[in-house]
């Protein structure tokens, strides 16, 4: 009898042993926070703010379940692991993904740009042939310094491009070409007004 004791409570030490001593995957820890580091650090959250959200959510699942894991006394990192695979997984997807993104928000600030170029070049062209009579000089002269200082801008519109601030840039060429259209917008109803007359 003294023997099936002893036995019993070997097998108990060895069971609670082998049971406590379940290993946290360190290794599959650091891969995973590495990846998500980079994934969400810089323009992340500006141009993927959806997957960055994601991630950022899957990798606190597999924190709170390392935590229930660390103060149960029979540990078993299985679903840790999963976890931590799924975020590893999504911070991947998310930099493959922001690649892509950043890549259109910068076609669109450039197209912006050309578009911001494009309407100043025909507010230039109108104003050259502006109607000038008596009183109108002072107002060409308006419109030629309102011109000149969307122009000045565009150069504010490149800095944000060479910045990778694609959703400044697009925001700023857009007020540019906003007021060079509504520069040459003023020239043709003049121009309309003296045919009219004519």
């Amino acid at each position: 009898m003294k023997s099936i004791v002893k036995y019993l409570a070997l097998l108990t030490v060895t069971i609670f042993l082998f049971a406590g001593c379940a290993k946290e995957p360190t290794e599959e820890i650091n891969a995973a926070k590495t990846a998500v580091t980079s994934a969400v650090s810089g323009d992340a959250e500006k141009y993927v703010p959806e997957d960055t959200k994601n991630v950022n959510s899957a990798m606190q699942a597999a924190e709170d379940e390392l935590k229930v894991q660390k103060d149960k006394l029979f540990k078993d990192y299985a679903k840790a692991k999963e976890l931590l695979a799924k975020a590893k997984a999504d911070a991947e997807a998310l930099q493959a993904n922001l690649a892509t993104k950043m890549e259109e928000a910068k076609n669109n600030a450039t197209a912006a740009q050309d578009a911001a170029k494009a309407s100043i070049e025909e507010a230039k062209g109108l104003l050259e042939n502006a109607p000038k009579g008596k009183g109108s000089m002072a107002d060409i002269e308006a419109l030629k310094a309102d011109l000149k200082g969307a122009e000045d801008s565009l150069a504010e519109v490149q800095t944000a491009i060479d910045s990778k601030d694609y959703s400044g840039a697009a925001e700023k060429a857009n007020a540019i070409k906003e007021k060079a259209t509504g520069i040459a917008d003023q020239v043709k109803a003049a121009m309309e007004k003296v045919g009219k007359k004519k």
